[in-house]
């Protein structure tokens, strides 16, 4: 089957164990104050818009995109099962995410994301995409625990 990214459920049973497993994922690798994922009821707000990423009628990954200003948005909920790790779907998620933050006229996308070797796939995938280590943004504050990142549109 062909891939396909389309608008979260939010209500389906396997979208809300995915973001479940992300939640429990973050907080293996990093202490929980310095967790900033979205638990799925932060992902039911007026300011983010959600994605899955599927293989047919199997779920894969999600990504999440928060509006932060009229010219700026942020990266959320990246996450695709572990078990498909390594073969794209990331990156297909990224670029649905930026391509979205372009029609929506923003000239800049921020995101947090861990600093420990975890997270190291995540933060190499968004350096190959342009995006840069900034200072913190938005609520955020600085945190040995967090690298913030940013990408000029």
């Amino acid at each position: 089957m062909a891939i396909t990214i389309q608008r979260a459920d939010l209500s389906a049973p396997d979208f809300i164990a995915l973001i479940d497993t992300h939640a429990e994922l973050m907080l293996e690798l990093s202490p929980p104050g310095s967790c900033h994922f979205l638990p799925i009821d932060g992902l039911k707000t007026d300011d983010v818009t959600v994605w899955d990423l599927r293989d047919g009628d199997m779920l894969l990954g999600s990504g999440a995109l928060k509006h932060l200003s009229d010219t700026h948005g942020e990266i959320k909920s990246m996450h695709t099962l572990s078990a498909r790790r390594g073969g794209g779907l990331g990156k297909k998620m990224l670029e649905h995410i930026l391509n979205e933050a372009w029609t929506r006229g923003y000239t800049r996308l921020s995101l947090e994301t861990g600093s420990s070797d975890g997270f190291s796939p995540a933060r190499n995938l968004y350096k190959a995409y342009g995006f840069s280590i900034c200072g913190p943004f938005g609520a955020y504050k600085e945190d040995p625990h967090s690298v913030f990142m940013t990408s000029v549109l």
